[in-house]
């Protein structure tokens, strides 16, 4: 995430330390503002399908939303939260990192001014490396969120107590179920994600100006999640299908997941939960960049007067 300088100012190097609290900053405003209606997507892409003559779980966004508050109360909106709130930090720190690692890659001098397609590749690098996180804390997530209140007492508590579980039924595997779908995921939409964002960011700036400024960073960040939801959505489904399913539906994995799903439903399938998705998008993102910045400018004000 860089600073809005013009393309022909040197950049100056990257505080990990400011990246580290900062994307931890950008990452909890993300978690926040977009978890309810994430926590609508997944409850879309796994609702079981109606039988014959039967009405569907929910007949939409809305309706799923209605639903849930309806019988599990505003609260039900946030469930599994506690695991990507807690996972933000390091996997955004883990991000921005990557991205600087594939950045230093790719370039073959240090002022090295890098083409779009450069930066998408240097941005698919950093998502193999958050996957090691993200992938166990989206399976926590998804788990909880189509947990439902309607029928008895929950199975589980909390994260921990899924982990816990999960480790007793099946091992480090089971925790990590899905990470290839994860990783098919976030690769290509990290890429899409930062190419986006620096993208529109040299746009957006005026020619001198080494201040992106409010509105613009919200409208590049923004833009730049939507970008990354389109790219990311049809993984997205499957891992969500993968991770919530119970052990034993899919023997064959992954691909598997996606054979019965474009059987059962079509192309369209793979697009399920895309309202909610792109309904948050862009205020998870532009809050993501708004408080990474905000967080750098706080930051960067306390240390030059120590």
């Amino acid at each position: 995430m860089s600073s809005g300088k013009s393309e022909g100012e040197k950049k100056p190097p990257v505080n990990l330390g400011k990246y580290l609290i900062s994307g931890g900053v950008g990452g909890v405003c993300t978690v926040v503002t977009g978890h309810p209606l994430d926590t609508l997507k997944v409850r879309l892409q796994t609702m079981p399908r109606p039988g014959p003559g039967e009405e569907p779980l929910y007949k939409g966004t809305w309706d799923c939303a209605r639903k849930t508050v309806q019988k599990e109360g505003v609260k039900g909106l946030f469930k599994g939260m506690g695991a990507p709130v807690t996972a933000v930090s390091p996997i955004f720190a883990i991000c921005f990192f990557g991205f600087g690692v594939g950045k230093r890659l790719i370039q073959k001098h240090p002022d090295e001014q890098l083409t779009l397609p450069k930066i998408f590749a240097a941005g698919a690098f950093s998502g193999i490396f958050t996957t090691i996180i993200t992938a166990p804390g989206e399976r926590v997530k998804c788990i909880l969120q189509v947990q439902q209140a309607a029928t008895g007492p929950p199975k589980y508590k909390g994260p921990i107590d899924v982990i816990t579980k999960l480790y007793k039924e099946g091992g480090i595997a089971s925790i990590y179920k899905g990470s290839v779908a994860t990783l098919l995921r976030d690769v290509p939409a990290s890429g899409m994600y930062f190419m986006t964002y620096e993208g529109l960011q040299h746009f957006l700036t005026p020619p001198g100006s080494s201040d992106l400024g409010i509105g613009r960073t919200i409208v590049a960040g923004g833009m730049a999640g939507i970008a990354n939801w389109v790219v990311a959505m049809p993984a997205d489904v499957l891992k969500s299908r993968q991770q919530t399913a119970p052990e034993g539906s899919y023997p064959g994995g992954l691909r598997e997941v996606f054979t019965t799903l474009i059987k059962e439903e079509g192309v369209g399938g793979l697009y399920k939960g895309c309202v909610p998705v792109f309904l948050r998008a862009f205020p998870a993102n532009a809050a993501c960049f708004f408080g990474f910045e905000l967080c750098i400018k706080c930051l960067n004000w306390i240390t030059s007067r120590l």
